[in-house]
């Protein structure tokens, strides 16, 4: 497969979603430093420029072999970073992903991971002619479950005591969602 499938350019009618570069990282930091954004993270607030920095790179790295896509979430008309979203642990024999998405509060309930999502996803079955794409969040979460409902994703199951994160234990919500559905 292609290595340029995995670092596509997407366009909605209100964003664009791109592969990050260096120079998104302080509007990345800034999203990601916040504990509101990250409450439902596997990974603490981020509070160094070195984590954005690492982010990138570790998403560069990713999409050259081919393990996945991470793309910032851009407004089309502003070029405002929103967020981003990902499709990982990429399995090719399997033909299935992981989605996931991470919006700054400024962009909260205005529809921008549905649009995101939808291009994401048909992306993922259409392109790279995925099987199943899969998402996993924390039960609590409910503005994710609402968001994957939308999106045609089902509740599968519940990893119980599947993190902990700041010495907080908490369970994951198993969604899927198959070509076919």
């Amino acid at each position: 497969m292609s290595s340029s499938l995995f670092a596509p350019t997407l366009e909605t009618s209100r964003l664009r979603l791109r592969p990050l570069q260096v120079q998104d990282a302080d509007a990345l930091l800034a999203i990601f430093s916040d504990p509101e954004v990250m409450k439902y993270w596997n990974t603490a607030p981020w509070t160094h420029s070195s984590d954005a920095l690492d982010f990138i790179s570790a998403a560069k790295q990713g999409m050259t072999r081919q393990e996945g896509i991470t793309l910032g979430i851009f407004q089309r008309d502003t070029c405002e970073l929103l967020g981003k979203c990902m499709l990982f642990s990429y399995d090719s024999g399997s033909k299935r992903a992981e989605i996931g998405f991470g919006l700054g509060k400024a962009a909260w309930g205005k529809g921008f991971i549905q649009e995101a999502g939808e291009a994401l996803i048909d992306y993922g079955f259409n392109t790279l002619k995925l099987r199943r794409i899969e998402a996993e969040i924390d039960p609590g979460n409910s503005a994710s479950a609402k968001a994957l409902d939308k999106l045609g994703f089902i509740r599968e199951g519940l990893l119980r005591q599947r993190w902990q994160i700041n010495g907080v234990i908490s369970d994951s919500a198993l969604y899927g969602r198959l070509v076919s559905d």
